[in-house]
């Protein structure tokens, strides 16, 4: 079984937010190239840092914007001593080579503008997603109604179904990983666990909760376990709550390995069918993983009234809409105090040497 430091409430990312100064006539990249890095290093002043709206392991997520101009970006700030150390150097490289190939009406994810290091940072400039996360506004409801959850699955499954054409696997599909964009659709982030695959892979990695049978016995894994996690997350998302936890991960790993599933009685018949079919413990019967793929998930009862040529279009109307002041609101975001994050060491050339290309 897995080790038990894998933990749900373990975010990878802090946030904060800042505005940068640039040379008039610069376009909105270019300036972000000139000045976000030296904001980022606390070199020149030209930026400020007004608050911190999420924590960490081993990185954070500023959001700058050029002075003159509207826009506003997401910049992911990774420490390279704390990579290193906590053996995240493939899951980086994924990343980043993921994020580089996907593009869909969907909405996969963020747009990822460039990515660069220093001596210290490695620094991702993507899109800012003002919605914040899915699971706090499940965590403020309490749980969702049937067609509220029928929506975000319908629209999760489209971002599924592209990545698996183009042989990527998420294997991290959970709330806190769903962002919601102004109008209230979804984009996935953090795709340090996403993998370009072949084959299968052994790698452990995850969210203990939604950890699929063969990922816990070691047994290589592939796209089924996409599917699996969405049978997790349309339960939690309809129930409040997991459909397996614990206070320690190996007790929810016990369960997961069980396959033993109490629904809640306001389930209706179908949504209950459909969470079996995608928690079957053996994959090779799991629905989305057979000759069918994810059409076999589309095609089940309880989608019956989603129109799917509409999904990708993102003519599906959102049953939540954020409430966003403007382009830099941070309001849908936690708060947390600011900490010495940029206090890191320059890194020996050798360990630079890993991300030369990144």
């Amino acid at each position: 079984m897995p080790s038990a430091h894998v933990c749900r409430d373990t975010k990878s990312l802090k946030v904060s937010f800042g505005v940068c100064v640039c040379r008039p006539g610069a376009t909105p990249t270019d300036c972000l190239a000139a000045v976000v890095f030296p904001f980022v290093r606390r070199l020149n002043g030209l930026c400020r840092s007004v608050l911190s709206p999420g924590t960490g392991t081993f990185g954070r997520v500023h959001l700058v914007k050029e002075k003159t101009a509207k826009h506003f970006f997401a910049l992911k700030v990774m420490s390279i001593p704390d990579v290193i150390r906590l053996k995240q150097e493939q899951h980086v490289h994924n990343e980043k080579s993921v994020l580089k190939e996907v593009s869909h009406p969907c909405a996969v994810c963020p747009r990822r503008f460039w990515t660069w290091h220093d001596e210290r940072f490695l620094y991702m400039l993507m899109e800012y997603v003002p919605g914040g996360e899915l699971f706090s506004y499940l965590r403020n409801r309490g749980r969702f109604s049937s067609t509220t959850g029928l929506f975000y699955s319908a629209e999760i499954i489209c971002a599924i179904e592209y990545l698996h054409s183009k042989e990527i696997v998420y294997r991290d599909l959970k709330p806190e990983n769903i962002l919601l964009d102004r109008d209230g659709h979804i984009k996935l982030t953090d795709f340090g666990f996403a993998k370009k695959l072949v084959d299968r892979t052994w790698t452990l990695c995850g969210t203990p909760e939604y950890l699929a049978p063969e990922v816990i016995q070691s047994k290589g894994h592939g796209r089924a376990v996409d599917w699996w996690a969405l049978g997790i997350l349309i339960f939690e998302m309809l129930s409040g709550f997991p459909p397996f936890f614990d206070d320690n991960p190996f007790g929810i790993y016990q369960k997961i390995l069980a396959g033993k599933i109490d629904f809640p009685r306001h389930l209706d018949f179908h949504v209950k069918d459909l969470i079996k079919k995608l928690l079957v413990v053996d994959r090779t019967r799991r629905l989305g993983n057979m000759k069918n793929g994810a059409n076999d998930v589309k095609r089940h009862r309880w989608f019956r009234s989603v129109d799917w040529e509409a999904v990708p279009q993102r003519k599906l109307k959102p049953p939540i809409v954020p409430k966003i002041a403007g382009d830099g609101d941070t309001s849908n975001f936690e708060t947390y105090p600011e900490n010495d994050w940029d206090t890191a060491a320059p890194v020996p050339q050798k360990d630079l040497e890993i991300f030369k290309n990144f």
